[in-house]
């Protein structure tokens, strides 16, 4: 497994790493013993980059992890934020504090490697007093590092204004393409470290789905597919379901075919220098091989990418629900 730097925390990380939003049962029931598979494929591929949060199954995704024997090189990140005790209009120093400690009893840690805020209220943003209460806890020990996880360009480039933010969480895929232009450069900038969640687009890009494809009515692709819950853009990076089948299927043309539909999504991704990690979430232990070999395939042709960008400003930004 290759690795770079996630910015300023000087981190070295796998360039793929695991997202734990399905150790929480958010994407349909996973037992025990799937969940610790999980986490020992992990392991045995060289993933040394996960990520949680708080709300992950009521804090079970942490439970999960903090349960697991972790290897000497592991990293984990959380995100706070989103829990009904701060979110939308809640938030104080001492919820804050409240919510980062839970975390770190549940990951059994003193401190945490990386605390992120969990795509709080833009007017949050703007405020900054988050990001102050954030400086204290570093200073304190309670957190080695913080970033913050954006659902917005916007967003994003208000947190890149605070000196003590060391990553940036965000929406990246073939489509949800816009972070390229000025957010990437100016976090490189900044030493920045990007993370990317869903890389996948919930799972559109493995090119799996069609449209008769359904999900478990706990899974937030059936309870989410409009932005019933919470914003629109986390779930299909926004576009409706049956419109991002057809947009796959257009991709699935273009794709190298030495590559399967995900890891050319991933490749993708990986092409992007300033990127730091991506976070792809899996519910079977055998799906990481597939994302971890996007690691070692070979970089996509110029053309190509320069193809992708156009095809992305023509036939998908104008599907994109709820902001980029």
């Amino acid at each position: 497994m290759k690795t770079r730097r996630l910015g300023k925390t000087g981190y070295e990380v796998s360039e793929i790493g695991l997202g734990c939003w399905q150790l929480g049962g958010d994407f349909g029931p996973v037992s025990d013993e799937t969940a610790s598979e999980i986490l020992n494929a992990a392991d045995a591929v060289g993933v040394t980059f996960w990520d949680t949060a708080d709300v992950y199954g009521n804090g079970q995704s942490e439970r999960r992890i903090g349960a697991h024997a972790k290897r000497g090189d592991l990293k984990v990140a959380t995100k706070l934020g989103r829990s009904g005790t701060l979110y939308p209009d809640h938030y104080s120093r001492d919820g804050v504090r409240a919510s980062l400690v839970a975390s770190a009893e549940r990951l059994g840690v003193a401190s945490l490697d990386l605390a992120q805020l969990h795509c709080v209220p833009t007017d949050v943003l703007r405020d900054g007093a988050i990001f102050g209460w954030m400086n204290e806890f570093q200073a304190e020990g309670l957190v080695k590092h913080w970033g913050a996880s954006v659902e917005t360009i916007e967003e994003g480039m208000i947190c890149l204004e605070q000196d003590g933010c060391s990553t940036l969480q965000i929406i990246f895929n073939l489509l949800r393409q816009d972070a390229a232009k000025a957010l990437l450069p100016k976090a490189a900038k900044q030493d920045v470290g990007i993370i990317v969640r869903l890389p996948l687009a919930s799972g559109l890009l493995s090119g799996k789905y069609d449209k008769t494809t359904t999900f478990d009515a706990t899974d937030h692709r059936n309870y989410n597919a409009d932005g019933q819950a919470f914003s629109v853009g986390e779930t299909f990076s926004g576009i409706p379901f049956e419109r991002g089948v057809e947009l796959v299927a257009e991709l699935k043309g273009l794709a190298p075919e030495r590559l399967s539909m995900s890891q050319f999504a991933l490749r993708w991704i990986l092409d992007h220098p300033e990127v730091s990690t991506i976070i792809a979430g899996v519910s079977k232990p055998a799906q990481l091989a597939d994302n971890v070999a996007a690691s070692e395939a070979r970089e996509l042709f110029p053309a190509l990418m320069e193809q992708l960008g156009e095809w992305y400003e023509s036939r998908v930004k104008p599907e994109i629900r709820g902001g980029v």
